[in-house]
């Protein structure tokens, strides 16, 4: 919904924290696609619905497109960097409100945001690991970017999940508080950002990318031939299938 020159982005996923499926990913590309477009909007403020932000990625789905290479090539490269790739190239500054959890792609959706500002209680973390699958290398680079290189490694090679406090400490978040005090602080720089030079954020959202992907952009590209090759490993598959049988997974060599 826009309100003032502001559009507001709710992840709803009920009885799912919000967990992104494959539908939710396209939708969100059409959304920030629309909001680039639209030169009356000069701000964005993105949350979730219930109490949480988002959990991750909608497990069910899994089986039926991670374990054959192709199609799961597909689904991060077209679905989940589409979303992705359309908050990262929206000139718009986005602010995200964020309680409850904040796992895996919720993580990556926060770190596409400029300004964080985070209930005391949420939780962050990307414990795919359990799963049996590495974090795609786009994704991956984004994250890095966004939380730094020791907090991805934490989260990824130990599947640690960190409070706002600590994830502030560390200069992901921008402000922590009680969460009844959330919607309000999260709305007070959506009203900041509206009463600034709206061409003015834009050039320097512009800026920022260049600065930001230019040294760091064929990396990820680089590693994009190989990445997918997991998807029919035997830990891939009992990592998922583990989940969703809510059973813990039996990883061996």
């Amino acid at each position: 919904s826009i309100t003032g020159h502001a559009a507001h982005v709710t992840l709803a996923h009920a009885g799912k924290f919000n967990a992104m499926s494959r539908n939710m990913w396209r939708e969100l590309r059409c959304v920030f696609e629309a909001v680039q477009q639209d030169t009356a909007i000069r701000c964005v403020l993105i949350r979730g619905e219930g109490g949480h932000f988002c959990a991750g990625g909608d497990i069910s789905e899994y089986a039926g497109f991670r374990f054959e290479e192709v199609s799961l090539r597909d689904f991060h490269e077209g679905d989940v960097w589409g979303g992705l790739q359309a908050m990262l190239d929206c000139d718009v500054p986005i602010v995200a409100q964020i309680e409850g959890h904040c796992m895996g792609a919720g993580l990556e959706i926060a770190s596409c945001c400029d300004i964080r500002v985070a209930a005391d209680s949420a939780r962050f973390g990307a414990p795919i690991a359990k799963l049996g699958f590495p974090m795609a290398p786009r994704e991956a680079a984004l994250v890095l970017r966004a939380v730094g290189e020791l907090t991805a490694r934490e989260m990824l090679l130990t599947a640690a999940v960190l409070d706002a406090p600590e994830m502030k400490q560390r200069g992901f978040l921008n402000k922590v508080i009680p969460v009844d005090e959330l919607s309000a602080a999260a709305l007070e720089y959506v009203d900041r950002i509206k009463q600034l030079a709206p061409r003015a954020a834009r050039l320097n959202k512009q800026a920022f990318r260049v600065i930001d992907q230019y040294p760091r952009a064929q990396a990820a590209t680089d590693l994009i031939a190989n990445a997918y090759r997991y998807a029919a490993s035997a830990e891939h598959i009992e990592g998922v299938t583990a989940f969703i049988e809510k059973r813990s997974p039996r990883f061996e060599r």
